[in-house]
């Protein structure tokens, strides 16, 4: 495999072949060469979509890894609110945020997760997701802010904040290319995102700072968007990682709060991504949820038989999105490793 994790969250242990990955080891990695990558991923997410993040992203970047070798380190903030299981996991497969600080990554990608506050400021890992985003800026060529991540970055850097949308914005939507850039190089005009959130971004805050918007749409808004630094920042409102059935996991849950009582209305249908016999069917179970309020018609929810209908429409432009952000950061490596070669007086 091309992505290649330091420690297997699966629990057995490092991935065949996988000796080579564990830092004593740098040799057998080619750390001198530009297309073996040092990745982080600084995984936020709540207890039950750990794991799944971690399926996500490695699957994604496998698939746009073409001839690159990635080793992934896992990270994860300890100020985020964990479960006894959440706090074993990262204990145990997991590197601890404070290794980050003294290493150099070529690049990283930052997960959001469930807010609690209204501010985010006011959110109890703000302080280490703050450093996180200082540190990336220094030693990364280039770092992916993804959905809440993308907004708290926002908010730290150029004190642009998040307005409140009156409902979920849920689905698979349609995007336009607008933006010519190596990001988007052998984009269609036209891609399908996934969307999963409860604030957006206006896009004149963006540009007026000096962000490139890559993608938008027009039901969805701003999509992927851009910042040049010292590091090439990467935004995403919307999800490329996700899953064909991550969607419909996620309306289950929904559909389960609403049922036990800890949200006051019935959530909305993800759009343009169930099939008219789907939506036909979830109306119906919609409707009679509407009139007996209980935990019990969960029971009725057809999760396996749902999850063979839908499908990944969006994986294409996710895997060119990240294989472009792949080949980018090969390219910066590249540079930095000839001009170390250069000061140093060797020559290759």
């Amino acid at each position: 495999m091309a992505v290649r994790l330091e420690r297997d969250p699966s629990g057995h242990g490092l991935l065949p072949g996988a000796d080579c990955l564990s830092r004593t080891s740098p040799v057998e990695f080619r750390d001198s060469d530009a297309n073996c990558l040092e990745i982080g991923l600084v995984n936020n997410m709540p207890d039950a979509a750990l794991e799944a993040t971690e399926r996500q992203f490695r699957a994604l970047l496998d698939a746009a890894a073409d001839g690159i070798e990635v080793r992934l380190t896992l990270y994860g903030l300890p100020d985020v609110p964990r479960t006894e299981w959440g706090r074993h996991h990262v204990s145990s497969f997991y590197s601890g945020i404070g290794d980050l600080w003294s290493r150099h990554h070529d690049g990283l990608i930052v997960t959001g997760t469930e807010p609690r506050a209204a501010d985010l400021r006011d959110e109890p890992y703000w302080g280490s997701l703050t450093r996180v985003l200082e540190w990336a800026e220094r030693n990364t060529h280039s770092a992916v802010w993804s959905c809440l991540a993308a907004h708290a970055a926002l908010l730290h850097l150029d004190g642009i904040g998040r307005r409140a949308l009156s409902d979920k914005r849920f689905g698979v939507f349609e995007c336009a290319r607008v933006t010519a850039h190596h990001l988007t190089a052998g984009l269609p005009s036209r891609l399908r995102m996934p969307h999963s959130r409860w604030n957006d971004i206006p896009e004149d805050a963006l540009t007026s700072c000096g962000y490139r918007v890559l993608t938008r749409s027009k039901d969805a808004g701003v999509d992927a968007f851009i910042k040049q630094g010292h590091s090439l920042f990467v935004f995403f409102q919307g999800h490329p990682e996700y899953e064909a059935n991550t969607l419909l996991l996620e309306y289950r849950r929904d559909i389960k709060r609403f049922l036990r009582g800890e949200r006051e209305t019935y959530p909305p249908m993800p759009r343009g991504y169930f099939d008219e016999e789907t939506v036909g069917a979830l109306t119906a179970v919609r409707a009679r949820a509407l009139s007996e309020r209980r935990e019990e018609l969960l029971e009725a929810f057809p999760t396996a038989l749902l999850t063979g209908k839908v499908t990944n429409t969006w994986r294409p432009a996710a895997a060119r999105v990240y294989r472009n952000w792949l080949f980018y950061l090969c390219a910066q490596k590249d540079r930095r490793l000839k001009r170390g070669r250069v000061e140093s007086g060797v020559h290759g």
